[in-house]
């Protein structure tokens, strides 16, 4: 007897998590350090990666990558240095995905680190909408595209292409809004950032 293989080349999806960023609008301390539930606040964001079924996770460091490495416990984590973190998170999604290259995985699905709202829940809603190196996949909240995003390898070459600034895919995603998956997420997860310290009322 022979049992079908369910699984094709490239379905791995890898968790890329964007975590170089300086929180200069929090007094230049880095977001991977905020603490959350007792512990730096990029070590949440891998584990929820990892319970929405992400088994690779490469994780973009910038600011203070050493006291990141230092303090933060990331085991089996590919840890990514992005020395252009300054010029914005448009260089992280860069190296993240140049990071990916070569490794097998045919997807990256994509979470921020200061986004402590979004739960394993949303990232396994997005990574099972998932179909292969093509797919586009966002997350959306009552219809709006947001976090996680999953983006197949085909377009890999493309988003790094245009990824500048702040924007990250922003401009690939808006010139293939009719490929992209919508997949609701509001009833699970809140989509909020840790921009400045009032946001820091959201950390446990």
């Amino acid at each position: 007897m022979t049992t079908r293989k369910t699984t094709y080349e490239g379905s791995e999806v890898a968790g890329l998590l964007l975590a170089a960023g300086g929180g200069r609008r929090l007094g230049g301390h880095p977001k991977a350090l905020l603490t959350h539930r007792g512990r730096p606040l990029v070590e949440h964001a891998v584990r929820v990666l990892r319970e929405g079924g992400c088994t690779r996770v490469h994780v973009v460091l910038g600011a203070r990558s050493d006291e990141v490495r230092a303090r933060a416990l990331l085991p089996d984590c590919v840890l990514v240095d992005n020395p252009g973190w300054e010029l914005g998170m448009g260089t992280s999604l860069r190296a993240g995905l140049n990071s990916l290259a070569g490794s097998g995985a045919g997807a990256a699905l994509v979470c921020l680190v200061d986004q402590p709202g979004i739960g394993p829940e949303a990232v396994a809603r997005v990574r099972e909408a998932h179909t292969g190196e093509t797919s586009l996949v966002s997350a959306a909240y009552e219809g709006v595209r947001g976090h996680p995003v999953l983006f197949g390898a085909a377009h890999w070459a493309g988003i790094a292409a245009t990824a500048t600034g702040d924007r990250g895919a922003r401009a690939y995603l808006q010139e293939h809004v009719p490929e992209i998956t919508l997949v609701e997420c509001g009833d699970v997860a809140r989509p909020f950032d840790i921009d400045t310290e009032a946001d820091l009322a959201h950390l446990e």
